[in-house]
């Protein structure tokens, strides 16, 4: 069965991003449990902890189809030690709100080398990988050091895979499979393949036959036994863009057949498939459009 939904505001509280999800007719949700753009937060009160578990019990949404999303300041990948313990102690405290809420998965973007490199430069090809790799086993540190500090939790470290824009890794899934080599508890980790970052990294979901290659590509560098999410997205640029700009369905470069694939593929039953398009307001829309596909 498919659980459909979208990024929700959580604004006045996180009891409110459950109330939110009803009123689009959802299935899953995402929200950010803090503000996404400031680095310290008020730690969840016990008021605003028991209304969300009410509210969540009366949305009749189960927890574990509830994708949580850190901060976009979070960069367990940086190169200046102190903003990566700053990014690692954020990251924790996500990890920690997450377990208060009752919720199983946190969402994340593996990180951003930011090393600037001329492309002009003639061993160009070599540094990028170099500087990659470096950041990947930052990365690996990160995730091993936030489960070692968050013993006993639930939490799964959800890494999500890039568009590639900049210096963001996570764009290929070898990086991804890296990461998750690395990662010390493998229970404690897994995947969310978001179809606009897929498709402008250079991974086609257009046809049968290309859907088909890249779920394989997925199923043999990473694994399906780790994909715990989706975010379902239209894609502004075209194929291999490494741009990341979300459309809304049908309405970009994918087109609808992707998401009929997506919503008939029983590798995607009991997962969150998370709307993050451009207009929000279509999404109540957007999500029937989505059941609509499922063929008898």
């Amino acid at each position: 069965m498919k659980y459909v939904g979208a990024h929700v505001s959580a604004s006045g509280g996180v009891e409110n991003a459950p109330l939110n999800a009803m009123d689009i007719g959802a299935k899953a949700f995402a929200l950010f449990t803090k503000n996404q753009r400031q680095w310290k937060a008020k730690p969840l009160s016990e008021k605003s902890i028991a209304a969300f578990k009410e509210n969540l019990a009366k949305s009749g949404i189960a927890p574990k189809h509830v994708l949580p999303h850190d901060s976009y300041l979070i960069n367990l990948g940086h190169p200046d030690p102190e903003q990566l313990q700053k990014s690692r102690d954020a990251f924790i405290d996500e990890l920690v709100r997450c377990e208060q809420l009752g919720l199983d998965k946190l969402n994340f973007h593996p990180g951003s080398h930011l090393v600037k490199i001329p492309k002009k430069d003639p061993e160009y090809a070599a540094k990028v990988y170099d500087a990659e790799m470096r950041c990947l086993d930052i990365i690996a540190e990160s995730m091993n050091l936030a489960i070692e500090a968050t013993e006993g939790s639930r939490v799964k470290l959800v890494i999500e895979n890039t568009a590639g824009q900049g210096t963001n890794l996570g764009y290929k899934f070898e990086h991804l499979a890296y990461l998750i080599e690395r990662t010390e508890n493998k229970a404690r980790v897994g995947v969310c393949l978001d179809t606009c970052h897929t498709f402008t990294a250079g991974y086609d979901l257009r046809t049968r036959e290309a859907y088909d290659e890249t779920m394989r590509l997925f199923d043999n560098i990473v694994g399906f036994a780790y994909l715990s999410g989706m975010h379902i997205n239209d894609s502004k640029p075209k194929l291999g863009s490494r741009v990341d700009r979300h459309h809304n369905l049908g309405m970009g470069e994918i087109g609808w057949d992707a998401f009929r694939f997506i919503m008939n593929d029983p590798r995607t039953d009991d997962i969150p498939l998370v709307l993050e398009t451009i207009d929000e307001s279509l999404w109540p829309k957007e999500i029937e459009a989505l059941y609509a596909l499922v063929e008898a």
